[in-house]
């Protein structure tokens, strides 16, 4: 390794250390003030480092990495998600008794471990990143250890992700076995000089799609998805279906891309039997949810079913349909979750409908800002979803994937009575008898501008997507 190299992995060792630093911090003295100060402004300088990061050559540190443009943007986005998280979690987790600063560093190494799957190209570094998430979300999901839900749900991730991480060791060992490669360019180059794929290779392929099937939440792999996102935090869960999905569909993405997987047929059509059961599959279930977060884990199914139909579009209109999407869901998702962290308690979180009746007329900000995220679920105009769509529909229509672009029509449409429900019951004039707790001054502060950030960026990209969109285009 040499100096360009470690130059070029200094986003990985910002992370790092913040993470070191917090682990000394705690030892020596339990701040959580100072602790989510150190957070804040290490992810604030990894961020600045890579908004300032000239891409003018792919950067490889082999044999496991590679260093280029769309590497360094979804980083930056897990980046900037994961400084939103834990600005929501200073206010979650302030009017709480649990021991709060290990939290820090959990959720620094849980970004650590998605940066690294971003920017993989070996099989070795993929599996480092995905273990490094992985045992993070153990504990995080778990966090709470005085809920009952909280530890069944970590439990739950925990066996159903030790199967997941099985399927993926047994599918690399077979493709290593048939192949003698474990490099995702080795392996393109195998394909390449093979007309004929081999059995064993299919079984390796067969095997990857169960793994990483589990980690999108996909059908029907989805089964985990609904009691963690209900178990876990809100800040926590809000990190899940941000951070965690968009670094396994970003390696998704370049695995796919550099193996030439659009031209295995069967690959293509176990992907599309996928997307469009996690479309009906999510959406359906979701109309019965009466708890928001679960309601919310089975839109989140279904949204990953939309984004397939880019990813199985490829080329470079999918994506960019995909990068966006990801933007505009990213930020819709951390709204919504943000906005059920501002109004828990100590005792549990706002997860029910009910505990929004009304809302409107106790908190009208509120209210607005979560019916927008909500609205931007749906697709509805003049808000970043409705953009993200169009890119995404666009991308099916260019490559004529008809059976996915109507099914996707079709889903966004029974998905938008589900949304409308919640936000009908915000505007409700009945007055819920459930309020919550007065929050400190600096804690309501952080919660407030937290969330009209978020606000203002939904409404900025469905209004004026231009920017982003020659950004991402620049960018990969």
């Amino acid at each position: 390794m040499n100096k360009v190299d470690l130059l070029s992995l200094i986003p990985l060792w910002i992370l790092s250390s913040a993470a070191i630093l917090n682990f000394f911090s705690i030892s020596i003295r339990r701040n959580h003030k100072v602790i989510f100060i150190i957070t804040l402004v290490s992810l604030l300088v990894d961020f600045i480092f890579l908004t300032s990061y000239s891409i003018r050559h792919q950067q490889s540190v082999e044999p496991l990495l590679v260093i280029d443009g769309f590497g360094i943007f979804n980083i930056g986005l897990i980046v900037l998600t994961t400084l939103m998280v834990v600005m929501m979690s200073y206010a979650y987790f302030e009017q709480r008794e649990e021991r709060k600063e290990e939290y820090y560093i959990l959720i620094i190494l849980a970004a650590l471990g998605s940066a690294i799957l971003v920017i993989s190209k070996h099989f070795a570094s993929l599996f480092l990143g995905l273990e490094i998430l992985s045992v993070s979300l153990y504990a995080l999901i778990a966090y709470l250890r005085k809920r009952e839900r909280s530890d069944e749900a970590g439990i739950k991730y925990l066996i159903l992700a030790a199967f997941s991480s099985a399927f993926l060791l047994f599918g690399m060992a077979l493709l290593y076995a048939a192949t003698g490669t474990m490099s995702f360019q080795g392996l393109a180059d195998w394909l390449a000089a093979h007309r004929e794929v081999s059995p064993l290779v299919w079984c390796g392929f067969g095997m990857l799609t169960v793994g990483v099937g589990f980690k999108l939440g996909v059908v029907p792999f989805h089964m985990w998805t609904p009691d963690v996102y209900e178990g876990a935090p809100a800040p926590v869960t809000a990190f899940i279906a941000t951070v965690s999905k968009g670094g396994m569909i970003a390696l998704l993405v370049r695995f796919f891309t550099t193996v030439q997987g659009h031209q295995l047929t069967l690959l293509v059509t176990v992907f599309t039997v996928l997307a469009v059961a996690s479309m009906f599959v999510g959406n359906f279930l979701a109309l019965r949810q009466s708890n928001v977060k679960r309601l919310l884990a089975y839109s989140s199914i279904s949204h990953v079913g939309y984004l397939l139909v880019a990813f199985l579009a490829g080329g470079d209109l999918g994506t960019q349909a995909i990068t966006f999407y990801l933007v505009a869901y990213f930020i819709t998702t951390l709204g919504a979750f943000g906005i059920i962290a501002t109004l828990s308690d100590k005792e549990r979180d706002a997860e029910l409908i009910e505990d929004y009746r009304g809302l409107l007329w106790r908190r009208p900000l509120t209210a607005i800002v979560f019916s927008a995220m909500l609205l931007s679920l749906a697709g509805i105009p003049l808000t970043a979803g409705f953009i993200g769509k169009f890119y995404v529909i666009a991308a099916g229509v260019r490559t004529s994937h008809w059976l996915l672009v109507f099914a996707l029509v079709i889903n966004s449409v029974i998905g938008l009575y589900y949304y409308i429900r919640v936000i009908a019951v915000m505007f409700d004039q009945r007055e819920n008898v459930r309020t919550s707790e007065e929050l400190h001054p600096l804690v309501y502060i952080i919660s407030s501008f937290t969330m009209a950030l978020l606000g203002l960026m939904l409404i900025w990209l469905g209004v004026h997507p231009e920017e982003m969109l020659t950004l991402i285009r620049n960018t990969l």
